[in-house]
């Protein structure tokens, strides 16, 4: 549970409002020309009371509901172990000081975080040392950035979307632009931005089909929320037409493409490297990543089947997707009566072999998957919409996963069609795949080289939005 957009049905994805009033880096006019960016005198305008109105319901929920979700989440977070960002930081008490005229770049948690990090990269070869702050909204994400962009980026927690918090942080940074990854949108983020003059790009965007079913329902009220928005850079022509479809003019929305196509497989050695083959003892490796509550157990029935029928277990690598349940599933792994080895607590000792290492740490995981023979992604035999398969993909590791994949739909088309995933509905489907590509490692080959040619053939979405977005500032300051 949070409160931000997603938070509300009808405020998810795609649900902005404000007015495009106020002075920012340029004059409003240069705004409006070169950005798209709509304000109330703008020929397209909208009627300013309506994004008026929804502003102020929006807040008022906000103002209400606020006290009661940080003390429920509070109550929820000690008897999970969940951690979570203090919320003295997101209400923005403290703020480090930045540069100003930079981006910034907002990321919710991992997936968005390491579309960010590209983002960034590419950033400086087109435009060197320029200053960028990034916000992510859960610990993860925030931990995330600061292991791998430190030194580089002013990382900070998402302000709660109120006034108060969301001005102070544009006070603070006083950036040139704001960058939001993919499609979870504040309102009131949204409406400051408007308000200051200050371009919003959406690189990454998306639409579910679900989604836009039920927006298009509302689309009248919709429109006025949606004008504050400068840029989308959708992954498909699917995804652009839903946005078109939605009221936003056909010059403020283009396809840039996915920029999850273009991870570069991080070569960097793990410490943990040398101790896999002993661990092993000579048995395949399957990968388990991103796994949700009732997958692990799933994941290790599956692996018991193969065990029983062909008499030898492969070494699970089991990286849930959440940190305060590792220590939960490492009690499922011992109560099952299998060797555990824990990446926090690494053995002093050569130890001989191992039936589960447990990479409970954030930021291995996609190297890890470079030692697998096999990989399944989590989130995908629950109800979940499933996690990227394309780090194992990347590696050439032939991917497993469950039917529930609606967040990545069209990656999984593709590579399902390439004969680079198979789509399994069960443990004892997931055992039968898992038994059958361990069996036949050549078969399991072709399978991973034909997900490793999908990612080098739709690589260049990061390159392409980030010459965009230089294109567009720059036609702001001239």
């Amino acid at each position: 549970m949070c409160f931000c957009v997603s938070s509300f049905p009808l405020l998810r994805e795609a649900h902005l409002s404000g007015r495009s009033e106020g002075k920012g880096h340029g004059t409003l006019e240069k705004v409006r020309e070169s950005t798209g960016l709509c304000t109330p005198s703008s020929r397209n305008g909208y009627p300013k009371h309506m994004g008026a109105l929804m502003l102020w319901i929006y807040r008022i929920l906000m103002t209400v509901l606020m006290p009661i979700a940080i003390g429920f989440l509070a109550l929820r977070d000690r008897l999970i172990g969940k951690q979570r960002p203090p919320w003295s930081e997101r209400f923005v008490r403290r703020l480090p000081t930045a540069e100003p005229g930079g981006l910034w770049i907002h990321a919710v948690s991992v997936g968005e975080v390491e579309v960010a990090r590209r983002l960034i990269a590419e950033l400086d070869r087109e435009v060197p040392g320029g200053p960028i702050a990034l916000t992510s909204t859960t610990a993860t994400g925030l931990a995330l950035a600061r292991k791998n962009l430190a030194g580089r980026v002013t990382v900070l927690p998402t302000p709660v979307d109120l006034p108060g918090p969301v001005e102070r942080i544009f006070d603070a940074l006083r950036p040139r632009a704001l960058v939001l990854v993919e499609t979870e949108l504040w309102p009131e983020m949204l409406h400051q931005a408007g308000r200051r003059g200050i371009p919003v790009f959406i690189v990454n965007a998306r639409l579910s089909d679900v989604s836009f079913k039920r927006y298009r329902r509302v689309a009248g009220a919709l429109r006025p929320l949606l004008k504050p928005l400068s840029l989308v850079l959708t992954r498909d022509e699917t995804d652009a037409q839903r946005f078109k479809d939605l009221g936003i003019e056909g010059q403020r929305v283009t396809v840039g493409g996915n920029v999850k196509y273009d991870l570069e497989s991080d070569r960097r050695p793990l410490e943990w490297d040398d101790e896999i083959a002993s661990w092993a003892a000579g048995r395949p490796v399957v990968v388990a990543g991103s796994t949700l509550e009732g997958e692990e157990q799933l994941v290790l029935d599956a692996v018991e089947a193969i065990a029983e029928s062909d008499g030898q277990r492969p070494l699970v690598i089991l990286a849930p997707r959440h940190p305060e349940r590792f220590d939960a599933v490492a009690r499922l792994i011992s109560e099952r009566g299998l060797t555990l080895i824990r990446r926090s607590r690494l053995p002093d000792g050569v130890m001989a072999v191992a039936d589960v290492f447990l990479l409970d740490t954030i930021g291995e995981l996609a190297r890890a998957f470079r030692h697998g023979a096999v990989a399944f992604i989590g989130g995908s035999l629950v109800p979940s919409g499933g996690h990227n398969p394309l780090e194992p993909a990347a590696w050439g590791v032939p991917v497993l996963s469950g039917p529930w994949v609606a967040n990545f739909e069209e990656i999984y088309r593709e590579m399902v069609e390439a004969g680079a995933v198979r789509l399994v509905a069960n443990s004892r489907d997931l055992g039968a795949a898992l038994d059958q590509w361990l069996s036949e490692p050549d078969v399991a080959r072709r399978a991973g080289e034909a997900g490793r040619r999908v990612v080098e053939k739709n690589r260049g979405a990061t390159a392409r939005i980030t010459a965009e977005i230089v294109r567009r500032l720059n036609g702001i300051e001239e």
